[in-house]
């Protein structure tokens, strides 16, 4: 990318595109085009090809997606895996049909088997059963995949797919009932300690382990990416260490300075028991990890004082 390329962010309000446009603004792409929701309805393939006409964009980071952790999947599977079909064949078939030079696929590290062997490797997609909990999502997501590189093998197009795995930080949702597991832990203990709750349960067992990257970390790897990987095959980006769930409730904890007890309600579902990347594919690449957990959530929970927490204090 030249930096007076035309760029468009797909979901540029969201947690992922948001930290896209900071880093592309912060190194000097200064023409990056964007819609809203409201402005640009993405599953509407007449209106995303009526926007592709018009703005003829040159490079698009497709990151647009209806996201949320296992509770918000079980409940609402239908549009989980209709919405991101939707979006998916709208956004990456009007890139094709325009011109554009390149396209990235954002997925998702749920796309790989429950139980894979670790660490997860790029050639381990579609050896085995997905997470139930997330399947709808998961298998909207590998269908984006497929599209990508069935559009590279029919027509050439350089459309590149990248699977991040758990990701936080500043603009990130904090909606107990439908976000995921790290800012869910973050807002639930900041606010028991301003309510002074002697205990707060979690779901699910506490041993499962994650790997969580900040979302700036994983913006800054897709433009490097944009800019140097050119395969239809798909790559991981991660940081290559994981941590388990119960531990990660014990730092926010320690972060937000809640006393109390911490109590894990087995009744509930671990979902995946264990999801670390090889990123190997991506480290040979030149890039590497810069932001290590403790900084991203002192980082994450400063912001969410400054932008949420103070409304429910």
């Amino acid at each position: 990318m030249n930096r007076d390329s035309v760029v468009y962010v797909a979901g540029h309000r969201g947690l992922v595109g948001a930290a896209l446009e900071r880093v592309l603004r912060a190194r000097g792409f200064a023409h990056l085009v964007h819609r809203t929701h409201a402005e640009l309805d993405l599953a509407d393939r007449n209106a995303v090809n009526a926007f592709f006409a018009a703005e003829q964009p040159e490079y698009v980071f497709l990151a647009a997606a209806l996201v949320g952790g296992i509770a918000a999947n079980a409940a609402y599977p239908a549009d989980f895996i209709r919405n991101n079909l939707e979006v998916q064949l709208s956004v990456i078939d009007a890139a094709y049909r325009h011109g554009v030079r390149k396209l990235m696929f954002l997925g998702s590290a749920c796309i790989y088997p429950k139980l894979c062997p670790q660490p997860i490797r790029e050639e381990y997609l579609l050896t085995g059963p997905l997470e139930p909990t997330n399947a709808p999502y998961a298998i909207a997501k590998i269908a984006g995949i497929s599209l990508c590189q069935s559009y590279d093998r029919q027509y050439g197009a350089n459309f590149v797919s990248v699977m991040p795995t758990n990701l936080y930080g500043p603009g990130d949702r904090f909606d107990l009932q439908n976000s995921h597991v790290l800012p869910a832990l973050l807002r639930r203990l900041h606010e028991a300690k301003r309510a002074g709750v002697p205990s707060v349960t979690i779901w699910g067992t506490g041993t499962p382990r994650r790997e969580f990257m900040h979302v700036d970390d994983m913006a800054g790897a897709c433009v490097h990416l944009m800019e140097h990987y050119d395969s239809p095959e798909i790559i991981n980006v991660g940081t290559g260490e994981d941590i388990s769930i119960a531990d990660l409730a014990r730092r926010i904890q320690a972060l937000v300075g809640y006393e109390g007890r911490l109590e894990f309600d087995p009744s509930k579902p671990d979902g995946t028991p264990l999801r670390r990347l090889d990123i190997s594919r991506l480290l040979a690449t030149g890039w590497t990890p810069s932001i290590g957990l403790d900084q991203g959530l002192d980082q994450t929970y400063r912001w969410y004082l400054e932008n949420v927490g103070h409304l429910r204090s």
